[in-house]
């Protein structure tokens, strides 16, 4: 058995298709194949079923992908281990991001941590929050940027801080001259149309959430994936949207909606940096949430005064 074949297996299990995993593999489907029947022939079981469309793991298969996960786990410990030895004089740390939130906290963070440890490279992803959990779960990213709640439950976390949800609407609706005093209830939003993330992203889920809480399902009326293509359609009177506090804060775009608070108690999202349970956690990835949460926390005391 070879550390290679741990490898093709992984990416197999995890693409569930030998084209994929040869392309991600950057290697001719015919020598993954030739791989993994010579792996198959040496267990003397069948790790996957093959039809025309994908393949599935056989419970042979997924006792021994289980198997391969913590070796290579090991593996990334001990490289992550020797990195750490050499005092954060070079590493890499791999690091998802939801688009919209990334957008407007990385920008903060990634210059704060460049400077304070020139030598460790960081290499970013980004994604819907869905796919993120997933990938993280299988070790695709070190750590991810996310918010609660997860699904994944292989995903342990680390909390960033707390963001207020704010109000979009168009200049001169009902609505937006609501102050602090007298912040908007969300069932007061019951009968308006909705601008909101497409699905599978995180912040969808929670204006989804907040409404059905409110006992209402919200009626949606244009979907984006971009939160500034949100908030201009919310800016051009399409309808009525929540944004979280810091994305409603970048003013990008000549179209821009009005941001009026809600009710007590307040909703808010919980940022959190996310990774695999039992996963070891390199120095440099533990400096990368340090350094988050000390950005953040400015940049949040920043808002405040703002």
């Amino acid at each position: 058995m070879e550390f290679r074949q741990l490898q093709y297996t992984l990416k197999i299990a995890e693409e569930k298709n030998f084209s994929r995993a040869a392309d991600k593999l950057h290697i001719a489907q015919p020598s993954l194949s030739q791989q993994l029947s010579k792996l198959e022939k040496e267990l003397g079981v069948l790790l996957f079923q093959r039809n025309t469309s994908s393949v599935e793991l056989t419970h042979a298969g997924e006792s021994f992908v289980a198997h391969a996960r913590r070796i290579m786990d090991a593996v990334e410990e001990l490289r992550q281990e020797m990195d750490d030895i050499s005092q954060l004089r070079s590493g890499r740390v791999v690091v998802g991001s939801m688009p919209i939130t990334g957008s407007h906290l990385l920008p903060y963070v990634l210059p704060e941590f460049k400077e304070a440890f020139p030598g460790i490279q960081i290499s970013l992803l980004e994604d819907t929050s869905l796919n993120l959990e997933k990938l993280t779960g299988g070790g695709g990213t070190d750590l991810s940027l996310l918010s609660l709640p997860l699904q994944e439950t292989s995903l342990a976390y680390e909390v960033i801080g707390e963001e207020r949800i704010l109000l979009a609407v168009p200049p001169g609706h009902r609505l937006a001259e609501r102050t602090e005093a007298d912040g908007v209830r969300i069932d007061e939003l019951r009968d308006e149309p909705f601008v909101v993330l497409k699905k599978g992203q995180g912040f969808r889920k929670l204006t989804v959430g907040l409404c059905q809480q409110a006992g209402f399902e919200p009626n949606v009326v244009f979907e984006s994936n971009n939160i500034e293509t949100v908030q201009s359609l919310v800016a051009a009177g399409m309808g009525i949207t929540l944004v979280p506090r810091f994305i409603a804060r970048a003013k990008r775009s000549e179209l821009i909606p009005v941001y009026v608070p809600l009710a007590e108690p307040t909703p808010s999202r919980t940022l959190v940096i996310a990774y695999r349970k039992g996963r070891y956690l390199s120095k440099a990835a533990e400096a990368f949430i340090q350094t988050f949460k000390q950005t953040f926390n400015k940049r949040w005391k920043e808002e405040e005064q703002g």
